[in-house]
């Protein structure tokens, strides 16, 4: 992997930042996330697992949202078998999924630890119903208990903070397993590069962090990532989870986001070029060696006969330098190719970007306080029936004291 970014952190910058890091490290819990061993039980996962492997499986249906499946989408591109994560109980995607799939080629994975997650448990019981077969990843709650009850095989999932977690418990390595994917291959490159990457020397983790954190104070809010191929953005969905949910809080932080290139190149390049300055942070994400290449026909002579992945790469060099020449700090991603071992690696990478991002504006990496605030809201008009315009009535009663004078 390999990182090209502009201005460049120097010698002096990276040691105050190294500094930082060493200062703040010992307030906050050590990273539970480097160790790829203890949480994971690999014959386990081949034991309880290997009853749905067989040539009758074809789909592997996941239900699970955030944390909880963000590591298996940046593995997907390497299944054998196809994934349908399902995040939510939104008809589109449940409809294409039982319109695609039947019960006897395929295997439903409910992922939630604490078992009350709404998203999961909505979705469940329409699958139950049509009478798929079930793996649970669960510790307790609603949906272990309602997984117990029709007798079906559960894996632990340990307390810890899922977007970290997938990587290294049952979480993203049981479905990923299930989809024919070399899991021990992954946390080879996962260990492999978090033994060169967590170290407090100059390294591509810690550049991009230093960047980011001196940007931060700058002005700069948002980490806006360009993936120029489809196979990275589930890594690059987990870089903005990562930034956005880690950093984000204590009146602090920067917020990730991202639209797949070169789309991006025609719908928001004229404000990263042209707009306001000093706001975002462009981060482009290209691929250095594509396996399904072809070879591109053109009347145009200098695209004629080259590879399509050529023209991608190309368009991203021509955007990362019209970036640098309009004076926009920005940061070119290079993964070489995709395997379990480099997506390791590529997790390894991100997970120890947004840790060491967290560290240097001294917030903590592992919680998320906010989160349960809509949850909460939502359960309790659930439960209650609440009509849509009561609610709307309590949110206006809400912002009224809450922006009183706002446009003053």
């Amino acid at each position: 992997m390999k990182i090209e970014y502009y201005p460049f952190v120097s010698d002096e910058i990276l040691e105050e930042a190294i500094t930082i890091i060493k200062n703040n490290r010992e307030r906050w819990d050590p990273p539970f996330f480097i160790d790829t061993k203890s949480y994971i039980d690999i014959e386990n996962i081949k034991t309880i697992s290997n009853q749905f492997i067989n040539e009758k499986i074809k789909n592997i249906i996941v239900l699970g949202t955030g944390g909880s499946i963000q590591t298996l989408l940046a593995l997907s591109c390497l299944a054998k078998k196809k994934i349908y994560p399902i995040t939510s109980s939104r008809a589109v995607e449940l409809k294409e999924c039982l319109d695609k799939t039947r019960p006897e080629d395929s295997v439903v994975i409910p992922i939630s630890r604490g078992g009350e997650t709404l998203d999961v448990n909505s979705t469940i019981g329409i699958f139950l119903k049509k009478g798929y077969k079930f793996l649970g990843l669960s510790s307790m709650g609603t949906m272990n208990t309602l997984l117990k009850e029709i007798n079906c095989p559960i894996l632990d999932v340990p307390d810890l903070s899922g977007r970290y977690a997938g990587s290294i418990s049952n979480v993203g390595i049981v479905p990923a397993y299930l989809a024919g994917i070399d899991i021990e291959s992954f946390l080879r490159g996962l260990h492999e590069g978090y033994e060169s990457l967590m170290k407090l020397e100059r390294n591509p983790t810690l550049e991009l962090s230093t960047f980011l954190y001196k940007l931060y104070f700058k002005g700069y809010k948002m980490v806006f990532s360009m993936p120029y191929n489809k196979n990275l953005v589930g890594s690059v969905e987990l870089m903005v989870q990562g930034i956005s949910e880690s950093t984000g809080k204590d009146g602090r932080g920067l917020i990730g986001a991202y639209q797949a290139a070169p789309l991006c190149q025609h719908s928001v390049l004229e404000y990263l070029l042209g707009g306001t300055k000093g706001a975002v942070i462009p981060i482009l994400w290209t691929l250095e060696k594509e396996i399904s290449d072809i070879i591109l026909k053109s009347s145009v002579d200098y695209i004629n006969n080259q590879t399509a992945h050529t023209i991608i790469n190309y368009q991203a060099d021509a955007t990362f330098q019209a970036l640098i020449e309009q004076g926009v700090p920005a940061v070119k991603m290079t993964v070489e190719s995709l395997d379990e071992r480099n997506i390791g690696h590529l997790v390894a990478f991100i997970l120890s970007t947004v840790y060491y991002l967290c560290l240097l504006l001294d917030v903590n990496w592992v919680n998320n306080p906010k989160v349960v605030i809509g949850k909460r809201i939502c359960n309790e008009a659930l439960k209650n029936q609440t009509p849509s315009e009561e609610l709307r009535s309590v949110r206006s009663k809400i912002a009224n004291e809450k922006f009183t004078g706002f446009w003053n």
